[in-house]
């Protein structure tokens, strides 16, 4: 049972940082249509590439996201389920 919270601990640390809320909700919410690569995120969310990237290596380390190719762009998306009901929560 300690290691379930340790776990829960970690999506929660992985998550809890603004941006990272944003991108999830962006990824979730698909506006601008299809807003799924790094060049279509960090266009809506005015952010250094580099910086959204760092971003999205801690989401994805943690398996909240995943990426899939498409040619020679990575289309992201959320993957944990817990993840979406958390941001549906933190809406309300």
């Amino acid at each position: 049972m300690k290691e379930t919270y340790m776990n829960e601990s970690e999506i929660l640390k992985a998550i809890a940082h603004p941006m990272r809320l944003q991108i999830i909700d962006l990824l979730l919410m698909g506006i601008p249509k299809d807003a799924c690569s790094v060049n279509l995120i960090q266009k809506e969310l005015d952010i250094p590439q580099p910086t959204l990237s760092q971003h999205l290596q801690i989401l994805k380390s943690h398996g909240i996201i995943d990426g899939d190719k498409e040619g020679a762009k990575v289309c992201y998306k959320v993957v944990d389920k817990r993840v979406i009901k958390i941001l549906q929560v933190l809406k309300k």
